[in-house]
């Protein structure tokens, strides 16, 4: 395989204009990707913080504020993975627990069957 010019590689480092039209886009797919939740998803995120970044795959980050939520999010895993397959069949979903112990829980939405 043949290396690729200098022109075509990505730059060494990102611009302010990188990094604005990336928040851009990562607000976007989060706009886009509520939408397409049903009404009881959309509920369920409005309870908890969450956002969507765009890393090196999509992630959907979900903050619970409390225990109750924190199982609501947990038992509705598939129905959100579901969803967010919709945008890239590599996300991921992060859950973070209301209690600031232990790691978060990290699930890929092709991972559905075992959710």
């Amino acid at each position: 395989m043949l290396p690729l010019p200098p022109e075509d590689l990505p730059p060494d480092a990102l611009s302010d204009a990188d990094a604005v039209l990336r928040r851009q886009l990562e607000l976007s797919t989060s706009r886009y990707f509520f939408e397409a939740c049903e009404g009881s998803l959309q509920s369920l995120l409005m309870e908890c913080r969450w956002s969507i970044s765009l890393a090196n795959v999509p992630m959907l980050v979900i903050y619970c504020p409390d225990a109750l939520r924190n199982w609501r999010v947990l038992s509705r895993l598939t129905a959100i993975a579901h969803f967010l397959a919709r945008f890239s069949p590599q996300a991921k979903i992060r859950v973070y627990s209301p209690s600031s112990t232990g790691a978060p829980l990290d699930v890929r939405v092709n991972e559905q069957g075992v959710l």
